[in-house]
C-alpha cells in the first residue's frame, strides 16, 4: 500500500467516524460513508479491487448488522473495523473472511480511541459556554471548529499509520501462518457474520412466532430461484398486508365508542 492510499484512507476513516459533521453530518457520515459496506465500496476503488473490497465490506456489515448507537453509548468501533481492517486484509493478499477475524480485535480497539477522543472533546463545550459568557461569538465558533482537529488526527492519523506501516507486518503473518490457522480464520470469518444477524434479529422480532417469517424467506431462497431483491419486495407487500390487517380491528374500536356516544346523546334528547 502506497502512503497515498494510507492518506485516502485515514480521510475517508475520519469523515467516517461517529461525531464527525462535515459529509452531511451523521447521515452522510456515520451511517453511510462509515458503514462497512460502504467503506469496502471505497477501499476497493482506492486500493484498485473494487470485487475484493465490496465482498470484504459485505463480510464485515454482517458482522455488525444488529449494532445500535443510542447516543454516546457504542459497543464496538465499526469506523476501525472497516477502514483499519478491510485494507489491510486485501493490501496483504487476504480475503473477506480475513478481514472479518482482523475486524473483531480492531473494533475492540477503536472503543478505546473513540472513548479517549471523547475525553479529549470535553473541554471544547467548557471553552465555548466561557466564550458566551463574555459575548464572543467568535470564540463560540472557535471552540465548535477546534472540537474538531483532536478527531481528525488521532482518528486519520491512526488509520493512516496503521494501514501503510501495518500492511507489511500483516502481509508476513498471512505468508507464514499455518494452514491450521488459517482455515480458522476462514471458519470464523464464515460464523462471526452469524452472530450480526442474530443480533438483528433479537432486535427485529418483537415476538417469537415472527421467526416463522424468517425461516419462510430463508426456506424460498434456498429452494427456489428466487433472487434476495425479489424476496426483498415480496416481504415489503407481505409486512404492508400484515400491518394493514393489524391496524383493522383497532380502527373499527376505535370508531365503535363514538357510535355508541352518538347514539346514547341522541336517545337523551
Amino acid at each position: 500500500m502506497s502512503l497515498f492510499q494510507a492518506i485516502l484512507i485515514g480521510i475517508f476513516a475520519y469523515l467516517g467516524s461517529k461525531r464527525t459533521p462535515w459529509f452531511f453530518g451523521v447521515t452522510g457520515g456515520w451511517n453511510m460513508i462509515g458503514r462497512p459496506l460502504v467503506a469496502g465500496l471505497i477501499i476497493g476503488l482506492i486500493l484498485g479491487d473494487v470485487r475484493s473490497g465490496v465482498i470484504a465490506g459485505a463480510m464485515v456489515q454482517a458482522l455488525f448488522i444488529g449494532q445500535i448507537t443510542p447516543g454516546g453509548a457504542m459497543p464496538a468501533d465499526v469506523n476501525w473495523a472497516a477502514y483499519i481492517g478491510i485494507p489491510l486484509a486485501l493490501a496483504a493478499g487476504g480475503t473477506g473472511e480475513q478481514a472479518v477475524a482482523l475486524a473483531v480485535p480492531l473494533s475492540m480497539l477503536g472503543l478505546g480511541l473513540f472513548n479517549f477522543i471523547m475525553t479529549i472533546n470535553a473541554y471544547f463545550p467548557h471553552m465555548g459556554d466561557k466564550a458566551a459568557e463574555r459575548g464572543d461569538g467568535a470564540g463560540i465558533h472557535r471552540a465548535t471548529y477546534l472540537a474538531a482537529v483532536p478527531s481528525f488526527i488521532l482518528r486519520a492519523g491512526s488509520a493512516m499509520l496503521i494501514c501503510y506501516l501495518g500492511t507489511p507486518l500483516t502481509e508476513v503473518l498471512l505468508n507464514n501462518m499455518p494452514d491450521l490457522m488459517l482455515h480458522f480464520f476462514e471458519v470464523a470469518g464464515k460464523l462471526l457474520p452469524a452472530i450480526g444477524f442474530a443480533m438483528l434479529l433479537k432486535q427485529s422480532l418483537s415476538r417469537s412466532w415472527m421467526i416463522v417469517l424468517f425461516l419462510m424467506g430463508w426456506v424460498l431462497i434456498g429452494s427456489t430461484s428466487m433472487s434476495v431483491t425479489a424476496l426483498a419486495i415480496f416481504a415489503t407487500a407481505l409486512a404492508f398486508i400484515f400491518v394493514m390487517a393489524q391496524g383493522q380491528p383497532a380502527v373499527q374500536a376505535a370508531a365503535q365508542p363514538a357510535k355508541g356516544i352518538e347514539e346514547d346523546d341522541c336517545y337523551e334528547e
